[in-house]
């Protein structure tokens, strides 16, 4: 069967931030994109901002709900028959500065239930009709973070989370590989967004002290995020590290 003309894509957290710039970029590039979030605004304006030419589909799901994420992929499936990409995007960082020993369990659990069980849950879905659609394959590329690496101070959850994704990377390569399922891994450090605006006032390092730190354009992500995608299956970005050059990630600490 030939390969289908116009590619699907799924992004997730695609409201704001990074998850917007790629829905955007993709679209931009003639991908339909499902545009998912937890609130129905956001992706609207996300869709809006896509244009008028653009194929966007906005379903208002929560990552870490699974009749949400089996309701998002049913409707992509609906509107579409088939899902060629996955942006497992959406994550949280969690209450800021806490030290380890005040973060409640609440938080904790609120961190790892959209990070990773979301994660896991959007994967999964993805996967299932990946597997079984003709032509058989699609890529699942999972937004980790420099935090997959080196945390910050007072990042238990998120750090936990985001090293973890780096397992779940690994294990959905390896179970992907009969079936034409390529997963790779985008870590991004200082992209501008909401959630690096302390970044720009000042943010605790390793040695105690605050320190401005410079950002990137979250476009600059999105353009690495397209070039994953437009890959041929037989081809992967297994890790790709975006980051604002200059930000303190080689020699943290």
């Amino acid at each position: 069967m030939d390969e289908p003309t116009k590619k699907i894509a799924v992004v997730t957290g695609a409201g704001s931030g990074i998850g917007r710039s790629v829905a955007l970029t993709l679209a931009a590039a003639g991908w339909a994109v499902a545009l998912a979030g937890r609130r129905a605004e956001p992706l609207e304006e996300t869709a809006a901002a896509a244009g008028e030419a653009a194929d966007a589909l906005c379903v208002p799901a929560d990552v870490s709900d699974p009749d949400d994420v089996n309701r998002l992929f049913e409707s992509v499936h609906a509107r579409y028959g088939r899902l060629d990409l996955l942006f497992n995007n959406a994550g949280t960082f969690g209450p800021g500065g806490i030290p380890l020993e005040d973060l409640t369990y609440e938080a904790w659990r609120s961190v790892v239930d959209v990070n990773l069980t979301g994660s896991f849950l959007c994967a999964q879905a993805a996967f299932r009709q990946m597997r079984r659609q003709d032509p058989q394959g699609g890529r699942i590329i999972n937004n980790g973070s420099i935090s997959a690496h080196v945390p910050r101070p007072n990042s238990i959850a998120y750090t936990a989370t985001k090293h973890a994704m780096t397992g779940l990377t690994k294990s959905l390569s390896l179970d992907g590989r009969p079936y034409r399922i390529a997963c790779g891994q985008i870590d991004i450090g200082n992209a501008a967004t909401d959630m690096t605006e302390r970044m720009q006032t000042g943010i605790l390092q390793a040695n105690g002290q605050l320190a401005v730190e410079p950002v990137m354009d979250a476009a600059d992500v999105a353009r690495t995020v397209l070039h994953m995608a437009e890959l041929p299956l037989e081809a992967n970005v297994q890790f790709a590290t975006v980051m604002a050059t200059s930000m303190p990630y080689i020699g943290r600490g």
